[in-house]
């Protein structure tokens, strides 16, 4: 049977506070995430976190040397997952939606890309991003890279991009 957060509540205003200390230490050292989660509570560093993500989806398309690009969009939607957990402010999470798929463009340019679900990803990462926006208020903030998103899959003649027109009527 699951504790209901009421009894969890009722439970925890009845333990003394060295109790409560030690139970706290315990998730901390036991739980990875409750570490990562205080870890960032107590020092953010969101410009960090944010960079860090944008190396590493780069690298999905424009990997070191020697290496195979991925084209993945799972490096992303792993980095936006974890920064929506964590509470990243939501600016930083939209702006690396967006890179997401700006990065991607950048290497469709040059390369055709041949698999359906590559554009297929990158319309989901678009809607996704775009519902995000809408959803914190943020449009003025995002409108032109939204729109420059949609001018590329119009100018590479991407087979999706009447569904990626479909978005952007909706919002422009």
């Amino acid at each position: 049977m699951n504790m209901s957060k009421r009894d969890l509540k009722k439970y925890l205003a009845e333990l003394p506070k060295e109790e409560l200390e030690l139970q706290l230490m315990a998730l901390y050292e036991k739980f990875s995430e409750v570490k990562t989660y205080y870890n960032f509570i107590f020092n953010p560093k969101e410009d960090k976190l944010q960079q860090e993500a944008k190396v590493k989806i780069g690298a999905e398309y424009f990997p070191p040397k020697g290496k195979r690009q991925k084209l993945s969009r799972g490096v992303a939607q792993k980095f936006i997952k974890h920064f929506l957990q964590l509470g990243v402010d939501p600016f930083v999470v939209a702006d690396v939606m967006l890179y997401n798929i700006e990065i991607a463009q950048t290497y469709s340019a040059s390369r055709y890309i041949k698999h359906e679900t590559f554009y297929k990803s990158m319309f989901n990462s678009y809607k996704q991003v775009v519902d995000y926006i809408i959803l914190n208020g943020m449009m003025g903030n995002y409108k032109t890279r939204l729109q420059n998103v949609y001018e590329q899959t119009m100018s590479q003649k991407w087979p999706n991009r009447k569904e990626f027109e479909r978005v952007y009527d909706n919002f422009d």
